[in-house]
């Protein structure tokens, strides 16, 4: 699957980090938007179509954390893959969903690019299989 067209969206309230992830994200071809809460992220994801992955980290200002964005995902856009990062929990004890992949900090952007060809192709074979699910790049 290649990168170029599709749309991934990073959670992250930390700049820094954003900037750097968001970089290498376009670097491999992917049309990345950015948004520093959950709040921020939710309306990103009312307003555009075509979102393909979000990569979210947990903790966030705002009342609101990655966990439940992924939540929200998961009830109602299951067509968009979730790559979760944390430099304050671990994996164990977060309920993520089966297909979602988790990554303490620091992290590297490899894996992190690995990640989301695996499960954004992933996500686009099941969507297909359940309803005609197309992928569409932006």
């Amino acid at each position: 699957m290649q990168e170029a067209g599709l749309t991934v969206l990073v959670v992250e309230d930390e700049p820094i980090i954003r900037f750097a992830l968001v970089d290498a994200l376009e670097e491999k071809g992917y049309c990345v938007l950015e948004a520093s809460n959950v709040l921020e992220a939710v309306g990103i994801i009312g307003k555009v179509e075509h979102i393909a992955a979000v990569v979210t980290d947990i903790d966030m200002p705002g009342g609101l954390t990655g966990l439940d964005l992924v939540e929200i995902l998961d009830k109602s856009q299951h067509q968009i893959a979730v790559v979760v990062t944390s430099g304050g929990h671990g994996p164990d004890g977060l309920t993520l969903p089966a297909d979602a992949r988790f990554f303490s900090k620091p992290y590297h952007f490899d894996d992190i690019l690995f990640a989301l060809r695996s499960t954004i192709a992933a996500k686009a074979k099941l969507m297909k299989k359940r309803r005609g699910f197309r992928l569409v790049r932006a």
